[in-house]
């Protein structure tokens, strides 16, 4: 079960804040192949130029898009000396953004702080807050740049494997 947090967004919206589910760093094995080479060193952490990976409860490295965007410089993965994280992966992961319920442009309030943010032009958002966001899922990298800037919380990352043209 999830627990509730105080955060920011949380304090000025009068919700209650649910911890996501733990993002791993990019280029990070799978589940339980990443949990068993994890060290808990915190090399990746540190040599994270953007600041963007954080310790998780369980003191393994995880993604944190409210900090920023990973610009998937790979430090990371230089940096970890167990192996948990592996730069011959492609895709570094699997993430994608998705729009999530409380778009202000889906509720007619003109908004486009996620679009302004993506550093691939993959949110598109209809002229005159007609519609939430929409995001291009062959062009989004999931690097998160939106998801902190949006105002309510409406971006979220979740796993969605791209497809490989044929």
């Amino acid at each position: 079960m999830a627990t509730a947090t105080l955060n920011r967004r949380a304090l000025l919206f009068g919700r209650d804040a649910v911890d996501p589910p733990a993002l791993r760093p990019p280029w990070a094995l799978d589940g339980p192949q990443f949990a068993a080479r994890c060290t808990r060193c915190d090399a990746c952490v540190e040599a994270c130029p953007g600041q963007v990976l954080v310790r998780d409860r369980d003191g393994r490295p995880r993604f944190d898009p409210a900090q920023g965007e990973c610009t998937f410089c790979g430090d990371c993965t230089r940096a970890c000396g167990s192996g948990a994280l592996d730069g011959a992966l492609s895709p570094p992961w699997e993430l994608r953004a998705q729009v999530a319920a409380g778009c202000l442009s889906a509720q007619g309030i003109v908004c486009a702080s996620c679009r302004e943010a993506c550093p691939e032009h993959a949110i598109r958002v209809a002229p005159g807050a007609r519609g939430p966001a929409a995001i291009d899922p062959g062009r989004c990298t999931g690097c998160g740049a939106c998801v902190g800037i949006c105002p309510t919380g409406a971006i979220v990352l979740a796993r969605a494997p791209q497809e490989v043209p044929a």
